[in-house]
């Protein structure tokens, strides 16, 4: 028997909802996880999906970081067999009167069989339970029912709602400092460095970002494809933004990675005027695969810049090399057998300009050794 305080409503005509804490260990030792399945007639039962199993160590790692935020209730159906005792005494002064204390006990049948059936939380509820803190105290709604179809029916309402678009969480995880699931810490840096470039003054994409919270109709790029950008060249070990990243000895360098791709990207507005500043109909290189191309072109150049040099004087010389192969805003690149306009935002065409900028780069950067 699982014992806890609650607070009790009604909703649909009569249908009893608790709302409780419990340690986050004892989810699965009264709920079960009903996993959609057929038997061999055909019929289908269950309704929830696989264990995704990056998605708990996730929330794992998340929950062991120490003292953490876990506000989210996890839902149950819970069976009649779980009783409420209301609390007697008299109301507070005041009561609005949509709830009943009192106290919740939900039996744990010896047989192995469970009182409540796990409507949204699975995966939660399974982190919980590998969880360093079994006492983690989780919020739990429970409504009475012991009907699959009604199990059914609130597991796809609850989870049919649109999740936040990426721009979204982008433009906020900067502004978020506590720690984040490992899903998401990630995106934090790539995303404060590109919300520096959108808004500093000396930026060459200072007015040009379009944002989820700016309505800048002069802004021509979108804000995921200078992020991608920026991360590309901090995940790969060869990329220039690498080495400023977080480690176990010192923070991320955020200004230096701001220093070195004003430095490039500068001289690309002034190598490309007319096709900076452009909308991406008018300028592949204000495309997304335009951006991401050239953040792999700028890894190769800067990897060459002297260390005590002028970072912006380099990348203008490379630039210069190559700037009249580039087909920006008209003609056809010369080894992909492309149109300056057929480059889209696919992987496949992604990797034919980035390999055509690198052979450019190449061909003409040897020459000036020769």
């Amino acid at each position: 028997m699982l014992t806890v305080r609650a607070l009790r409503t009604q909703q649909a005509d009569g249908i009893d909802i608790y709302s409780f804490f419990v340690p986050g260990a004892d989810l699965l030792r009264i709920a079960e996880i009903s996993r959609i399945h057929r038997n061999s007639d055909g019929s289908l039962h269950g309704f929830q999906r696989k264990q995704i199993r990056n998605h708990v160590r996730s929330i794992v790692e998340f929950l062991d970081q120490g003292a953490v935020l876990f506000p989210n209730a996890i839902i149950l159906a819970i069976s009649p067999q779980a009783v409420f005792t209301q609390s007697r005494g008299s109301k507070p002064e005041g009561d609005v009167g949509a709830s009943q204390s009192g106290t919740l006990r939900v039996p744990i049948p010896e047989d192995g069989s469970k009182a409540a059936w796990i409507v949204d939380g699975q995966q939660r509820s399974i982190a919980l339970a590998e969880a360093k803190n079994k006492s983690f105290p989780v919020p739990v709604v429970a409504f009475v029912s012991e009907e699959l179809a009604v199990h059914r029916e609130q597991f796809i309402l609850v989870n049919k709602a649109r999740p936040l678009p990426p721009r979204l969480i982008n433009e906020l995880l900067p502004e978020v400092e506590v720690a984040l699931p490992r899903d998401l810490a990630p995106r934090r840096i790539p995303s404060a460095i590109v919300n520096l470039l959108a808004t500093a003054p000396d930026s060459p994409f200072r007015g040009l970002v379009s944002r989820v919270s700016d309505e800048n109709a002069d802004a021509v790029i979108v804000d995921t494809a200078l992020i991608k950008m920026v991360r590309n060249s901090i995940s790969s070990p060869l990329g220039v933004l690498a080495p400023y990243k977080a480690s176990s000895s010192q923070d991320a360098d955020c200004a230096a990675m701001v220093r070195l791709l004003n430095a490039f990207w500068g001289a690309v507005a002034e190598v490309f005027p007319e096709a900076w500043g452009k909308r991406p109909t008018q300028s592949r290189l204000m495309h997304s695969a335009g951006i991401e191309a050239m953040g792999f072109l700028m890894d190769r150049v800067m990897a060459r810049a002297p260390g005590n040099g002028d970072m912006r004087r380099h990348a203008q010389e490379a630039l210069f090399r190559i700037a009249p192969y580039c087909c920006w805003t008209s003609g056809r690149w010369p080894d992909i057998d492309r149109d300056w306009n057929d480059i889209q935002n696919v992987g496949r065409d992604i990797r034919l300009l980035s390999d055509q900028l690198a052979r450019l780069d190449h061909a003409h950067s040897m020459a000036k050794v020769a």
